[in-house]
């Protein structure tokens, strides 16, 4: 028998015109029914655009006619009357950044649970497949990845005046950290982070890239809204650690990746467990909640990271673990999770 779920992932093949990312995670779809191998949809587009509607229609009619058991498809597409305020499409302030094929947000809901420490050890992992990867630290006041990375450069202008980022272990990493002394503070007001964020995007020469990493700042502030207002991003990955603490936290960041219509590409548990030098396995923060937290929400189940001095280790002497020993046990962690994620985009 024909689910929802079975109509909504064939939905999701559906690319919106001119974007990689589906109708689906635009949150377009509103209404889905099926009964006695009739399927009914209803879209609601923000764009007035009647070229993209047909093509979003015609597309939809064709995968769902696909579906095994359907004998008619209707698909009615609503969008707002044409006129000089309508915006050209879902998002009309946005800009892909040029060269960059997909641009990943690495978030948490509180600070603590690693995020950067799995950031820098993604970019490395898929480094190591042999894409091309950016990494952008948009920590503005507590900036981690220059030294996680190892790079201290400051980042050159080109002759088109553009910032030209650094490379550190093969990967182009941006910073507020390359810009300013070791011990200078950052003390700046909401509009200054959103200004330079977007800059950050866009006036830095990041070349042709398979995927660019952006390591959020916890919470849900300023850094998070500027970037989904100024790029289209193809994904959210969620980190967070076992404890209830940190779970209650990240549901609102899951929560703000759906009201910009983000998708949620999976939920990373760091910190995990700990085995002691007897083999003894120690659960210090709990353990299983970031997989029930992905059954709750629906979501892929990334992987779990456990305790590693290792990882530490790599991350304080700006050497991630995917470089230092990319085939021990440490890295083999981030290296599938880095697998997951490239399924869960391609």
């Amino acid at each position: 028998m024909l689910s929802q779920a079975d109509i909504q992932n064939a939905l999701k093949t559906v690319k919106y015109p001119g974007f990689s990312r589906d109708i689906v995670s635009f949150g377009l779809v509103k209404e889905i029914s099926a009964a006695d191998g009739a399927v009914s949809v209803l879209l609601q587009l923000t764009s007035a655009n009647p070229a993209a509607a047909q093509q979003i229609k015609e597309e939809s009619e064709r995968v769902l006619k696909a579906l095994p058991g359907v004998k008619h498809v209707q698909v009615e597409v609503q969008q707002p009357a044409a006129g000089p305020a309508a915006p050209a499409n879902p998002f009309a302030n946005q800009n892909r950044v040029p060269g960059v094929k997909r641009v990943i947000a690495i978030a948490s809901g509180k600070g603590g649970v690693g995020k950067s420490t799995v950031s820098v050890n993604l970019a490395g992992a898929l480094k190591h497949t042999g894409a091309r990867i950016g990494l952008l630290d948009c920590d503005i006041y507590g900036p981690s990845i220059p030294l996680m990375m190892g790079v201290h450069e400051r980042p050159t202008i080109s002759a088109q005046e553009r910032l030209v980022p650094p490379l550190g272990h093969g990967v182009k990493v941006m910073s507020i950290g390359l810009l300013l002394t070791d011990e200078q503070p950052v003390i700046w007001r909401g509009p200054m982070i959103t200004k330079t964020i977007q800059q950050f995007l866009m006036a830095v020469e990041w070349g042709e890239l398979d995927y660019l990493l952006v390591d959020l700042p916890p919470g849900t502030g300023d850094a998070q809204l500027s970037l989904c207002q100024t790029v289209p991003l193809d994904g959210g990955v969620i980190v967070t650690t076992p404890q209830e603490a940190s779970l209650g936290v990240v549901r609102k960041g899951i929560a703000m990746f759906h009201k910009v219509n983000v998708p949620i590409l999976g939920i990373v548990e760091n910190m995990s467990y700990f085995t002691a030098p007897n083999g003894e396995r120690v659960e210090i923060f709990g353990h299983g909640g970031g997989r029930a937290e992905a059954v709750r929400q629906q979501v892929t189940f990334l992987g779990e990271v456990p305790i590693f001095t290792e990882i530490r280790e790599g991350g304080d002497q700006g050497v991630p673990v995917v470089v230092s020993a990319p085939d021990g046990p440490a890295a083999r962690v981030f290296v599938q999770i880095a697998a997951s994620l490239r399924k869960q985009l391609e």
